[in-house]
Formats: C-alpha cells, structure tokens, sequence
C-alpha cells in the first residue's frame, strides 16, 4: 500500500514527538562536539561556516520547493505565516555563516600562524554532527511547510489573526535576543587576547545562553502563530537540544571561570533554569 501525503505528515509527527524524549535524555549525558565542547573521535571535520550553510540549507531550498504544490499556496495568508519562518533561516544559512567566517578570517590576520592553525582547529565542526542537523531541518522544513502552504484551514479559522499578531511578537522578541547574543558572542571571539570570556550585557546579565532562550522564544512564537502539532513539535524538540547543551555551557562557563563568574546567572531560562 502506498503512502498518501497525509500519511507521511502524521507519521513525521509521531516521529519527532517519540525521538524528543530519548534525545532529552542523551543531551543530558552527552553534549554535541563542537564550539566549547569540541573534543576528538568525531570523525572528519569542516568549517563552522560551511557547516551551518549546510545543515540548515533544507529550510529554505525545500520550502520553497514544496511551497508552490500546497493547496493554500497561492493564499496571501499563507505566503504572510511563513515569511517569519523563511526570515530566521535566511539569516541562519546565509547570513550567520558568512559573518561568522568574515569574523573569523579577519581574527587569523591578526594572530601569527600558530595561534591561526588553532583558531581553525576550534572552528571546526564534525561532519556526523552536521549530518544529524541536516536530516533534522529536511524533516523540520517537510512538516512546516507542509502545515503553512496545505493542511491549514485558514478560512475556517476566526482566530487566526489574534493568534499570528500575539506570535509574531513572541517571534520578535525572540529572534532580537537571539541575534543580539549570537553577535555578542562572535563580538567576544574577534577581540585580542585570544580564548573564551565571560560575555556581559543584555540578557546574558539573566543567563548563560540567552541566544538558545531567544531562539526557543522564536518558536513558541511559531506555535502560536500556526497553531499546530507541526509548530508545536518543532518548539518541543527546539527545547529538547536547546535545555541540556544550554545546562552543558552553564557547567562549563562555572567550570572555568570559577568564581569570576556570576553566581545569579540561570542557563536558559531567566529566573527559572
């Protein structure tokens, strides 16, 4: 028996909500080798730029390729839900890997060819953990584009637009905290003096990983906004990689830094976690 559309969607979203627990449970107890946490035995690495254009690509070349074929597709409000969706991965398969290897380049000018050789050994990134990130967004982009551009009901629903302007501002509000953070953190690494600092200001005063808070904002924000299993087990599994590597990097940054470090600070969540 062959599989219909409608089957492939319910059985991708049966997928994520069964892996989310074991993968909850193996981030506690094994952290993803690279930035921080990058250690040998791996396997073969590449660049960090070239592997977050890479793993996160399917986000936009399948959703605009699966996009036109929904059912919704030539619906203006659909086109409208998911710009926000295109928006943050334009900026994390283009824009983010172009300005991480501009920072980086421009770092190994400054420093002479030892220090150049080591800063590149930092930033490089396992192809295996690349390839589990690549297989995660082409399902992630089949499920939300799918939802967005076929199987929502927009003319039935009286409450979409309250539900997408009340989302879209959690979107917002999380996509300015996420950036803020990811550039603060690339801000610390240019800088002289070489090795890992303890970044200040804005919400890193709350946690030690407001980029990841900012980014599970982002997606709670798309639940809202799609109100639906599809945006509700992508925010799950967000939380599910997002918490454990957060509570890695808090450990991490108490580790080293010691008592420099401040003690008030959660790892994700601000007051909570």
């Amino acid at each position: 028996m062959s599989l219909s559309d409608q089957h492939v969607f319910n059985y991708s979203l049966i997928f994520f909500l069964v892996i989310t627990p074991p993968t909850i449970i193996a981030l506690r107890y094994l952290t993803a080798p690279y930035g921080k946490h990058q250690r040998p035995g791996w396997g073969p690495t590449i660049p960090a730029p070239l592997a977050w254009f890479l793993m996160e690509s399917p986000t936009l070349w399948l959703t605009l390729l699966l996009f036109p074929f929904g059912k919704n597709h030539s619906n203006p409000t659909a086109q409208i839900l998911i710009l926000p969706y295109l928006i943050h991965y334009f900026h994390r398969t283009v824009i983010y890997p172009l300005t991480l290897f501009l920072k980086t380049t421009r770092s190994h000018r400054g420093k002479n060819n030892l220090d150049s050789r080591a800063g590149q050994k930092a930033a490089a990134f396992p192809v295996s953990v690349a390839a589990m990130a690549f297989a995660f967004n082409l399902l992630n982009a089949y499920l939300q584009t799918r939802w967005v551009s076929h199987y929502a009901d927009y003319e039935g629903d009286r409450w979409f637009w309250w539900r997408f302007a009340s989302g879209l501002v959690v979107f917002v509000v999380g996509m300015a905290v996420n950036l803020r953070s990811d550039y603060a953190l690339l801000g610390l690494k240019s800088r002289g003096g070489g090795g890992y600092k303890i970044p200040r200001g804005g919400c890193f005063e709350l946690v030690s990983c407001p980029n990841y808070f900012g980014e599970i904002l982002e997606w709670l924000g798309w639940a809202l906004m799609t109100w639906s299993w599809a945006g509700f087990v992508f925010l799950l599994y967000t939380c599910a990689n997002l918490v454990p590597r957060a509570a890695s990097n808090h450990k991490w940054y108490l580790d080293k830094f010691g008592e420099d470090y401040p003690k008030h600070r959660k790892a994700v969540i601000p007051c909570v976690f």
